[in-house]
């Protein structure tokens, strides 16, 4: 399947098929040099089933996890892209998940004002969420992304056969997204998580429907408003305090998607739906977050890119498949930590 992103001034072409990272070429002119960033997990047999397509490819490895959206780690690789030559006409390929295509994107994005974007999602995270957008991101002081820009890529290849490799734990990390695409805008997806959350595998005969219906969520409120200045904001439904937990955290002990999960069970306010969506994750084992420090939460979400003064716009599902931002005082989000 195949779909197109249209922007103001660009778009993303998604190609979603088994097996199309192993001939890219065959969707695309590679008329210039390439650099593939990714991760120290990503297997060795994806990295080079990608960088044997390209004649003199740069592989540049970064670590695994949010450490590598760093300052340092982002001057490390505009350094490489300079010491190696490569114009703005030459091309930027992440290969890994949400984090190597936040911080890739950012490099093509300010790589001489702007060089070709490629992106190969390899976790459920980045296939269903962050590889369309064109949020691209690095973090600084312990806050989430709060250095970025918007830069989309040409084209986004969704390969399922690439999840095989993942660990469970990350596989159900990303799902979380999905159930979030469910509750904001389409009852079926929803549906399918709470007939068959137990039964999700890489393999799932569910899962490409999944992607797909995803992705396509994210396409239309994407286009409808693409810098974020009002619609899209229901995407981050369970965010805010999902961005909280992670600061709390130092950005680990606790991937993305689970603190997004337990910032969606913690925000919602419909009985049924809160059931529901406990249940869901209890059977994709996602762990509930102990203890939370809510002074500290709360300071977080003070300093979040999306709080204005004391206020934040706050996500809010009353129906599954029905979403409404409300904007709320910071300080009354308190009742949701339990204090």
């Amino acid at each position: 399947m195949e779909f197109t992103v249209k922007l103001t001034d660009a778009q993303s072409r998604v190609v979603i098929e088994k097996g199309c990272h192993t001939h890219l070429k065959d969707y695309m002119d590679f008329n210039g040099r390439v650099m593939v960033v990714s991760d120290d997990n990503i297997p060795d047999s994806i990295k080079e089933t990608v960088l044997n397509q390209f004649d003199g490819a740069v592989l540049a490895e970064v670590p695994m996890g949010e450490k590598a959206k760093s300052l340092e780690i982002y001057s490390d690789l505009l350094a490489t892209l300079l010491e190696n030559g490569f114009s703005r006409k030459d091309f930027i390929i992440a290969l890994g998940g949400g984090v190597v295509g936040d911080l890739a994107g950012f490099v093509a994005s300010t790589y001489k004002r702007g060089c070709r974007f490629v992106s190969i999602p390899t976790s459920t995270l980045a296939q269903i969420d962050s590889s369309i957008g064109g949020k691209v991101a690095i973090n600084m002081n312990g806050i989430k992304n709060c250095v970025g820009s918007f830069y989309h890529p040409e084209t986004v290849f969704v390969d399922t056969d690439t999840l095989k490799t993942l660990e469970t734990r990350h596989f159900y990390n990303g799902l979380v997204e999905a159930v979030k695409a469910g509750c904001i805008a389409d009852k079926q997806l929803f549906g399918i998580f709470k007939e068959h959350a137990a039964e999700l595998a890489a393999d799932s005969p569910y899962l490409e429907e999944i992607i797909t219906r995803s992705l396509l969520i994210k396409r239309s409120v994407v286009q409808q408003d693409e810098k974020e200045q009002n619609l899209r904001k229901i995407l981050n439904f369970g965010h805010t305090i999902g961005h909280a937990i992670e600061s709390l955290y130092n950005l680990k002990d606790y991937y993305h998607g689970e603190c997004v999960a337990n910032g969606m069970v913690m925000i919602e306010e419909n009985p049924q739906i809160k059931a529901d969506l406990t249940d869901i994750f209890a059977k994709m084992h996602i762990p509930f977050v102990p203890d939370l420090d809510a002074d500290k939460c709360i300071e977080f979400i003070k300093n979040d890119k999306k709080a204005s003064g004391v206020t934040i716009d706050v996500v809010k599902v009353d129906r599954i498949g029905e979403a409404y931002i409300e904007k709320t005082e910071i300080e009354n989000l308190r009742k949701y930590f339990g204090s």
